[in-house]
This record gives C-alpha cells, sequence and structure tokens, in this order.
C-alpha cells in the first residue's frame, strides 16, 4: 500500500486514500492523481441534482379537521392553565380546579381553537400580544399547535406576529401570562404539556 504524503492538501486525504485503497481493494491513489477526480465527481453530482423535480401536489387532510380533545394544559412551569369566568387567563398549581380543563378543538391543519369547558371562553391573543379569555370565536383565538422536541407543545397566534416572530401563549415563573410580544418559541414559558382528562 502506497501512501504519499501531499504538503498542499495534508495529511488527512492521504489517509483517506489509503482508507479507499484498503476497502476498495484498488491500486493505490497519490493526492496528486486523486485530486482531479474527486472535484470531476463532485460537479457531476451538482450537475445532477440541480434538475427541477415535478412540483409536488398538494395535500388535503379533512379527517384533522373537527378533532376534539379534552385536555388540561401543563406548563413547563408547573401551572395548570386556566379560564376563569371573567375571561382572565392564569395558571393555578390547583389539580382539582374546574377551570382547568379545556377542549382543544382542531380548526385547520395545525391550527386549534382552546375553550374553556366550564366558562366557555375561549383562549385569545390580540394584536400587542395580551393573552385573555374571549366569549366567542374570533381571528384572535386561532392557535398554532406544534409539538416540540422536549415532548411539550407551544401555542403561537396565527393572525398576529411581532415583527415577523411569532408570538406564544405562556405563563411565568408566578403563573402570570406573559405578553405574546416578549415570547419565544424556545423558551420553557411557552411549553405546555396536554394532559387527558
Amino acid at each position: 500500500m502506497m501512501v504519499t504524503w501531499c504538503t498542499s492538501i495534508g495529511w488527512s486525504l492521504s489517509v483517506l486514500s489509503a482508507l479507499v485503497t484498503v476497502l476498495i481493494g484498488a491500486r493505490p491513489v497519490t493526492c496528486r492523481s486523486a485530486l482531479p477526480v474527486i472535484i470531476t465527481n463532485i460537479t457531476d453530482i451538482n450537475i445532477s441534482n440541480s434538475s427541477a423535480a415535478p412540483p409536488r401536489h398538494a395535500r388535503s387532510y379533512p379527517h384533522l379537521q373537527g378533532d376534539t380533545r379534552r385536555r388540561k394544559l401543563f406548563s413547563f412551569q408547573r401551572f395548570f392553565l386556566r379560564i376563569d369566568g371573567t375571561g382572565k387567563v392564569t395558571g393555578t398549581r390547583s389539580k382539582d380546579d374546574v377551570h382547568t380543563v379545556l377542549e382543544i378543538r382542531s380548526v385547520d391543519v395545525g391550527v386549534v381553537a382552546i375553550r374553556s369547558l366550564t366558562t366557555g371562553y375561549y383562549l385569545a391573543m390580540n394584536k400587542r400580544g395580551d393573552v385573555y379569555g374571549e366569549r366567542e370565536y374570533s381571528v384572535n383565538c386561532g392557535l398554532k399547535e406544534r409539538i416540540e422536541e422536549n415532548g411539550y407543545n407551544t401555542y403561537a397566534s396565527v393572525k398576529w406576529r411581532k415583527e415577523h416572530r411569532a408570538m406564544f401563549i405562556s405563563l411565568n415563573t408566578n403563573g402570570k401570562p406573559l405578553r405574546g410580544r416578549k415570547t419565544h418559541r424556545r423558551n420553557t414559558n411557552t411549553h405546555f404539556l396536554p394532559i387527558i382528562v
């Protein structure tokens, strides 16, 4: 097995050529002879991948619309999200609070509406990012549901954004809702675990 040292490219290419020689059983390759072949193969790959693929068809998910789930949203901060009889949104540590039982209804693909079963108020966020309960469903009530890498869900306003950034439903360490303008997807204040009731 012949391995040549090439000062301009370094020892890694020489070791690589030695491994290729051992694995494939081909003739020994030197740095100078392998480099043009590698460059030619790379340009061939780029040219072949640049061909346009046929356009994908839009998918339809009618079976996901109208799905209803009864859940309690347990925040990463260890609070249950609650919507009381006045439409005020807070967090509580009580497992037995009747205002924490929520209905999560699928409105569209990835979009849900969250409603308190006892009060009938929908979880909503206005243009300023204030989180509150709204009596009737409106554009402020649509929330994008996303499952994060840690298994928790995040809920962002479909309608409102701040400087092209999503505004999320969140509870701080005291159980009070944060204004959506101050939230980020990766911040654990925005993470909720849906618990089956």
